[in-house]
């Protein structure tokens, strides 16, 4: 089990998150808020914690007029909000009963998420591949060694851009990543390739422990699954959105959930070969709770990992 969505939480309690930063901003101004939300999920049954990094870069820290080092410790934040989180759930003798230890995962977002203008969900960047590797390595070279138990290279929207983050990875070769793509529908990520072809070469990687697809409508999960299994042995890691559509010129979501109980999703989700699930935008607390139990009654709890990425970290 993952968590669920961390920016869209954070709003719902309260939060502004009006900024290029997004969730990002309350490294600066409300971390205690990010620490509440890691540890609900946590009490809710997540097995994996993603960090306030996803639109955390060095370029958009010094918009804000923070310099390299003082990015340098917000971005060391977000990891330790997430690990003190996750050693204060694990110090509870309670809380081990049928569990591994859980895990810290630094996201890295695409350049997208940097441009703040929803290109993360459509790929049609003006950097080619040896760019794209420049502009990640700095942030990922930090996150690398900050303490996380492994990489969350999510919302990925083409190829190249998986094929950057790979190069940045393979300069640590003792980090351990997974690389989830979005997708535009039931067979094709975000900028149009197909999805199948893409899992196979990303998941053949020796250091990428999952490979699958976060923040895409809960309908299109199910056949991407059975596409990834059927050309990888990789984990397949699964933590769609609810299904609403983020406007990204109003800045608003839109439309309704086109997943009437994110619980049945994430059955079909399995039953298709997903064996990390979690949820992305507009997904709670509750839902991470319902899937938790519902994967306990598969015998979960019966001594074995409960993190399927545990013995690959």
């Amino acid at each position: 089990m993952l968590d669920g969505a961390l920016a869209t939480e954070l709003e719902r309690r309260g939060a502004d998150l009006r900024d290029p930063l997004w969730s990002a901003r309350l490294l600066i101004e409300q971390p205690e808020l990010i620490r509440a939300v890691h540890d609900a999920y946590f009490a809710a049954g997540a097995d994996v914690a993603i960090t306030a990094t996803y639109q955390a870069t060095f370029e958009g820290f010094a918009r804000r007029g923070i310099d390299a080092a003082g990015a340098e410790v917000l971005f060391k934040r977000a990891v330790s909000i997430a690990t003190e989180s996750r050693d204060a759930f694990w110090a509870e003798t309670g809380n081990r009963r049928g569990r591994a230890r859980p895990l810290v995962a630094a996201s890295v977002g695409p350049y997208g998420a940097f441009l703040n203008d929803g290109s993360e969900y459509r790929g049609d960047y003006a950097l080619d591949e040896e760019a794209l590797v420049a502009w990640h390595q700095p942030r990922f070279d930090l996150l690398a060694r900050s303490g996380a138990d492994l990489l969350a290279c999510e919302t990925i929207p083409c190829a190249e851009e998986a094929r950057a983050l790979l190069r940045c990875l393979e300069a640590h070769p003792e980090v351990r990543a997974w690389i989830s793509f979005s997708a535009r529908d039931q067979t094709c990520i975000s900028n149009g390739e197909a999805f199948a072809p893409v899992a196979a070469e990303t998941g053949a990687h020796a250091q990428v422990v999952a490979i699958g697809v976060n923040c895409t409508p809960p309908q299109y999960i199910a056949p991407l699954v059975r596409a990834a299994r059927a050309v990888t042995a990789a984990q397949i890691v699964v933590y769609p959105n609810s299904g609403e559509t983020w406007d990204a010129v109003e800045k608003q979501w839109v439309d309704t959930p086109t997943c009437g109980s994110f619980l049945d999703g994430a059955r079909a989700w399995y039953d298709a070969g997903a064996t990390v699930i979690g949820g992305c935008c507009r997904t709670t607390p509750d839902d991470i709770a319902a899937v938790a139990a519902w994967a306990v009654s598969l015998g979960r709890a019966e001594g074995a990992p409960s993190c399927a990425m545990e013995s690959s970290v």
